[in-house]
This record gives structure tokens, sequence and C-alpha cells, in this order.
């Protein structure tokens, strides 16, 4: 896999009034180091004034999701386990909580795929069932570089 990746982030929530999709396509770096598969990326915001950086940290058995900037978060999924964090936002921090029910892992010689299914509850109420899918590409010298 190269350095220089083009990264889909796919996200979905279930059970709220209508299922809520969101997409984010960036270019981005991918990298190895210490048994973890590391991807870094910015996320514009819905306001557009400020991305966040954003970290995702793929292990063996846990996969992190950082972002700071405009949304500050770091998020554990592991497989059957909840993790509470403080999601923080520029109109304040909420607590969520994150139960894992699926970490599904695929490498290809130029492409990843990972797929995260989990529940997700704000200040102690379900708030919906979520999937997040992460479509990682080579990006080749031939594609503008």
């Amino acid at each position: 896999m190269t350095k220089d990746v083009l990264i889909t982030v796919s996200g979905l929530q279930f059970e709220t009034q209508e299922d809520e999709a969101v997409e984010v396509i960036s270019r981005g770096e991918y990298y190895f180091r210490n048994g973890k598969h590391f991807l870094v990326y910015d996320e514009p915001t819905e306001d557009e004034d400020e991305n966040s950086k954003c970290v995702i940290k793929i292990s063996e058995r846990t996969v992190e999701v950082s972002k700071k900037g405009a949304i500050n978060v770091h998020m554990l999924f592991e497989k059957d386990v909840s993790n509470m964090t403080y999601y923080t936002t520029p109109i304040g921090d909420m607590l969520i909580e994150i139960t894992t029910h699926g970490i599904l892992w695929e490498e290809k010689e130029d492409s990843m795929y990972l797929k995260l299914t989990y529940a997700l509850e704000m200040n102690y109420q379900h708030i919906s069932e979520c999937e997040l899918t992460v479509r990682v590409q080579c990006l080749s010298l031939q594609d503008g570089d």
C-alpha cells in the first residue's frame, strides 16, 4: 500500500427519525507502524470554516478514531465492549457511549476496507444503531501527482 491514498468514510445511523447517511471523501496518508495501520486525513465541517484532523488507527482487536479541530473526540471500538468518551463540538460537550458489535477489516494490495457496527448512546440514552465504513484506495502517480 502506498503512502498517498484516497479515503472514503461513510456513516449511517438507523432508528433516528429517518436514516441519516454521511460521506466524506478525502486525500490522505497511510502508514503501517508497530503492527498498526494508520489513516490520516482532513474532514471538513458543515460550515467549512475549520477542518478536523482525523486519525484512524487499526490494530488486531481495536479501532481508534480521533478528531481534532472543529470537532474533538477519541473513540475506541472493541468488539462486544462499551467505551465512553466526550464528543466536543463548538456548541458544547456530549458524553457518548459506543458499544461495538462488529469489526471487519480487509486488506488487498492496493486497497483496504473497514466496517464497524455499533450502538450509540448519548447522555445515557440510546440514540441509534450505526455503521461506519472506510474504503482506502491507493493513489498512483498517474492520478496527477
